[in-house]
């Protein structure tokens, strides 16, 4: 079972007696029914709905929770974070140097043994333990990235940029990031109506093609109309964030769906609940 160590990542520790309440109320993951030795993924919007900060958070003792998020992110995060503490109990620290190593395959969660584990619940089945401390194995980011990409999981700067996406462009609402039970956060009237009234069109495919496909941010296009943006790839496999109205269109009309000059197929991974739209846009709309 294959390990890598992911140096571009951060862990911000929350900790306090008020810890869970300041937490809930703030980001979109419901932290109720987060149990421990588990990651699930969230983050904290914008008053509009749009993700500002992607993470994993997981229960790092009593009143106590570890934020994984981005490097390059990281005190911004915690400045947000900060801004959002006024009278709450609760310390706000970013951890000095904290080594970050994910595991993965059938069995990762089994055969992996470090105390501080937990299992990403991004991924089905338990595929996937991240544990935090000495590093465990090499820096295989590539295997790793390949891995990620061939299940479907987006992640912020490799797949969308923040401030640009809502939760449910990048699934959020399907890998557990999002608790449409639990009370008022920053967002969740935006979030909320997207998911009542089945409005979210930008959704996460894979993409798939016979040549090595261009670098992330490369347009798909149908007809030379944009229909989404390329992000992470490892060859000929990758992700892309598209309408997916307009590719549902292009499928129904037989029509090429490019990124750049490489002719690719499209799919929703296959654990995700979400479909293509019935009905898809005509040609002037999209």
């Amino acid at each position: 079972m294959p390990f890598a160590q992911l140096n571009d990542r951060a862990l911000i520790s929350v900790s306090g007696p008020d810890a869970e309440h300041f937490l809930q109320n703030i980001l979109t993951t419901d932290l109720d029914i987060l149990a421990a030795g588990e990651a699930k993924p969230g983050a904290l919007l914008s008053p509009q709905g749009k993700i500002l900060f992607d993470f994993l958070v997981s229960r790092a003792g009593d009143n106590a929770f570890r934020l994984e998020c981005r490097a390059d992110i990281s005190d911004d995060f915690v400045r947000r974070l900060t801004l959002y503490k006024l009278r709450a109990k609760v310390e706000i620290a970013k951890a000095d140097q904290e080594l970050v190593t994910v595991g993965w395959g059938d069995e990762s969660t089994a055969s992996h043994s470090d105390s501080t584990a937990v299992i990403d619940r991004r991924f089905p089945g338990g595929l996937v333990t991240r544990s935090y401390g000495d590093a465990e194995a090499s820096n295989d980011a590539t295997a790793w990235q390949a891995f990620r990409v061939d299940h479907g999981i987006a992640e912020s700067g490799a797949d969308y940029a923040l401030g640009d996406a809502f939760p449910h462009d990048v699934l959020l609402d399907e890998t557990g990031g999002v608790g449409f039970r639990k009370g008022c956060y920053v967002g969740q009237e935006v979030v909320s109506r997207m998911q009542h009234r089945g409005t979210a069109r930008r959704r996460v495919l894979l993409v798939q093609a016979g040549l090595p496909l261009p670098a992330a941010g490369t347009e798909l296009t149908v007809d030379g109309r944009p229909v989404g943006t390329l992000g992470s790839n490892a060859g000929t496999t990758g992700l892309a964030i598209a309408r997916i109205d307009r590719v549902k269109a292009a499928l129904d009309a037989g029509q090429s769906i490019m990124a750049g000059d490489v002719p690719v197929t499209v799919a929703i991974p296959g654990w995700a609940k979400f479909s293509f739209p019935r009905e898809a846009v005509s040609a002037e709309e999209a």
